[in-house]
């Protein structure tokens, strides 16, 4: 193995992890966590923060719940309970999650932020560096995700304005912003639900839409509109789907361009595996932009003092700006020497073949399809590593019954030990 001492870390701690390490204890680590220990494989989940989910936990609105139905949403080996609802509440979301890991015995090594993990070619293992260790396992498995951080655009003068400019990530509920003019900047799933918040506590919205984008109702004729996407999917071309739940969509909502919402001319389905996009799935949002509760808004040109410039040259006063641009992975931030991701965190390897990449490395939750996505990779993820955890025991053992037998499987003894 070599020495565990870096120059840099002089008093880091090597602990020899049983198993592969996993980094992030949100619903993607939990998920292959789990369906490793099904398998008889343990492992060591990573997680910056005090607590499992912590996406959700800390930073997601008071109002929030799943955009689809829990049968969607549910993660391998352990569905939702029958009592909750077909769209079940961040609360309800948390507690589920927090009884998988219970149910699944898995306790994650909190507040272990980490700083560089790269693989040593020499010796085999990959060398995971937090605070105050170094991990060092055979495998390593990426489970930050997609939203790791929030994204936090450039707007020209915005370091000028008066009043308080907020994330999404720290927006909790709209009572904070009673009667005021809110300049709520993004409008995805995020900025429609929060411009709808804010209406309900007599807030004024201004949303800007600086792209295109597709909202579709969440139901149609009392059926998820995802969930007919997926059975249409079955039978038809995944373009012919798009364009049924476009007319789907005009019908039951109407025309959305003469809101100021224009359509891609990418479907929503093929947008959303292209690019990551996701369409919105209306919740109420839309019937308060046709009344003009919600003021839909061109792109920003300028952030005043106490207002805003637009670029169909319209100014407003604004009291307060929420920022719903979304979030972004952090991996290229620690995980260093790696070709395996895109500079922008991203697996090279489109799905379904993003879950693997060399020397041990694995992804979970980066497949741009939320938690079907997670599901899928973590069950993928957990057999290809237990077929290799099996031959290491069995190699293990015949050399602990023959000593005299020197094999190959010498290397690998240092796996087999407790951590």
């Amino acid at each position: 193995m070599g020495s565990c001492k870096d120059q840099e870390e002089k008093q880091a701690k090597c602990v020899f992890v049983h198993g592969p390490i996993i980094v992030g204890a949100g619903p993607s680590g939990l998920a292959v966590s789990a369906c490793l220990s099904q398998q008889g494989v343990p492992s060591l989940i990573l997680e910056k923060s005090d607590c499992i989910a912590s996406l959700w936990q800390n930073k997601t609105y008071d109002r929030l719940k799943l955009h689809l139905p829990k049968q969607f949403c549910e993660l391998p080996l352990l569905g939702f309970p029958e009592n909750f609802p077909k769209y079940p509440t961040k609360h309800q979301f948390i507690a589920y999650i927090e009884s998988y890991a219970s149910h699944f015995k898995i306790q994650p090594r909190f507040k272990q932020a980490v700083q560089k993990a790269v693989f040593d070619h020499v010796s085999g293992f990959w060398k995971v560096r937090t605070q105050d260790s170094e991990y060092i396992s055979k495998w390593l498995i990426v489970a930050t995700g997609e939203n790791a951080e929030p994204v936090i655009p450039e707007i020209v003068g915005i370091e000028k304005f008066n009043g308080p400019v907020v994330h999404t990530s720290e927006y909790k509920s709209g009572s904070e912003f009673r009667n005021q003019k809110v300049l709520v900047v993004g409008c995805g799933n995020s900025g429609m639900e929060v411009s709808l918040d804010l209406c309900r506590h007599n807030a004024i919205p201004h949303m800007v839409v600086r792209n295109s984008v597709h909202v579709l109702p969440r139901e149609i004729f009392g059926f998820s509109t995802f969930g007919i996407a997926m059975a249409l999917l079955k039978w038809l071309p995944l373009r012919l789907v798009d364009k049924v739940l476009i007319l789907l969509a005009n019908i039951t909502l109407g025309s959305t361009d003469q809101l100021g919402l224009r359509r891609p001319k990418t479907g929503p389905i093929e947008l959303k595996n292209i690019t990551g996009k996701t369409p919105v799935l209306d919740v109420g949002a839309l019937s308060q932009i046709k009344s003009g509760k919600i003021k839909v808004m061109e792109g920003v040109k300028e952030i005043t003092r106490n207002g805003a410039r637009f670029t169909d040259g319209q100014e407003k006063e604004i009291d307060s700006v929420i920022l719903a641009t979304g979030y972004k992975s952090n991996v290229p931030t620690w995980l260093k020497k790696c070709e395996f991701f895109t500079k922008d965190g991203m697996p090279k390897t489109p799905f379904p073949n993003g879950w693997k990449g060399e020397n041990g490395l694995y992804t979970v939750g980066f497949t741009r399809r939320g938690l079907r996505g997670t599901a899928f990779d973590a069950v993928k993820i957990a057999t290809d590593i237990a077929e290799q955890w099996r031959k290491f025991m069995d190699c293990n053992n015949n050399n602990n019954n023959n000593n005299s037998n020197k094999n190959s499987c010498n290397s690998h003894v240092i796996l087999l030990g407790k951590s």
